[in-house]
């Protein structure tokens, strides 16, 4: 995201968590690994919340990120949550 003329950072934030890398023409790498979408949480987890920072300071500069937690919800079919605690910069 651009650091203006967007909506509100929160919402960016939302938005670049919902997409999948090579969904977006023209820049590839936004959004988050697909491969890691369908893995087990345990196994995906790791890998998921470096992916997820990588993203966010790369496409939400308005926003720091203080954590990541990847919450399991059926963790052996490739469901999970991802909770995301940031500081919207001023």
């Amino acid at each position: 995201m651009k650091s203006y003329g967007n909506g509100k950072p929160q919402q960016c934030i939302e938005n670049l968590l919902r997409i999948t890398r090579g969904e977006v023409p023209y820049d590839r790498l936004r959004g988050l690994d697909p491969h890691l979408i369908d893995k087990p949480a345990v196994i995906a987890s790791p890998q998921l919340v470096s992916d997820a920072k990588w993203l966010l300071s790369t496409y939400e500069p308005r926003a720091d990120t203080k954590s990541i937690d990847v919450v399991a919800l059926a963790a052996q079919i490739g469901k999970f949550r991802i909770d995301v605690d940031t500081h919207i910069k001023q």
